[in-house]
């Protein structure tokens, strides 16, 4: 990607670069369907993986980061992967620098459902389902080589597929999903999932990375 292709317009953290304390946390429980700025280029042709949360926690709302919850996997794995060069710690906010390198490699971030929550349990099936669609939609103009959701669950849901595994998904068939993005399921990072380690995720991480075509 060109230098010019990774202009961020995201917001600094709410809170100024502090630690959310409960108070703070309670106030991000909210309806707001864009809780928290995606990681995207301006130009997106150099695009490579795509990675699609479910929604987000209140804490990563509350710095707006991504997987930003002290305890969350997802940094910690994407380092012992190797898609980024130091740990990143996006507790108290997402540095412009992790953002850059992330969209200097190729590497962008969204959530399905932009509304923050404690739990992905508490989104409806329906907002699962209209998440689904509007990401199909996303794509044409995102237009990642890979696409790669984190979280089984909600992607049953919402794509109506109930007995999708772990892994590469056969995209012809999701209605509408173009045929030259792959799609990858992940589990959930969320240090709530004792079933993956941060040594899983990142054997994870590195087979989707290393499918992606250059």
């Amino acid at each position: 990607m060109s230098e010019n292709s990774n202009v961020s317009s995201r917001r600094p953290s709410p809170l100024g670069g502090r630690k959310p304390t409960k108070d703070d946390l309670a106030a991000f429980a909210t309806d707001d369907p864009n809780a928290i700025d995606d990681i995207l280029p301006i130009d997106s042709a150099g695009l490579r993986l795509l990675i699609v949360g479910v929604n987000p926690g209140l804490w990563t709302a509350a710095v707006n980061a991504p997987f930003a919850r002290p305890g969350n996997r997802f940094w910690p794995s994407l380092f012992e992967a190797g898609l980024t060069d130091h740990l990143v710690d996006a507790s108290r906010g997402l540095d412009p620098a992790d953002e850059q390198q992330l969209l200097g490699r190729g590497i962008g971030l969204t959530n399905l459902v932009g509304r923050a929550t404690v739990r992905a349990d508490e989104l409806s099936r329906q907002e699962l389902r209209d998440a689904a669609a509007h990401l199909i939609e996303r794509l044409a103009d995102i237009r990642p080589r890979a696409v790669a959701i984190a979280g089984i669950t909600s992607f049953r849901t919402g794509f109506a597929l109930p007995k999708a595994q772990f892994g590469r998904q056969d995209t012809s068939l999701i209605a509408g999903w173009p045929d030259s993005v792959a799609l990858h399921v992940v589990p959930q990072p969320s240090g709530l999932n004792a079933h993956y380690q941060v040594a899983d995720l990142a054997r994870i991480w590195r087979e989707v990375w290393e499918s992606i075509d250059d």
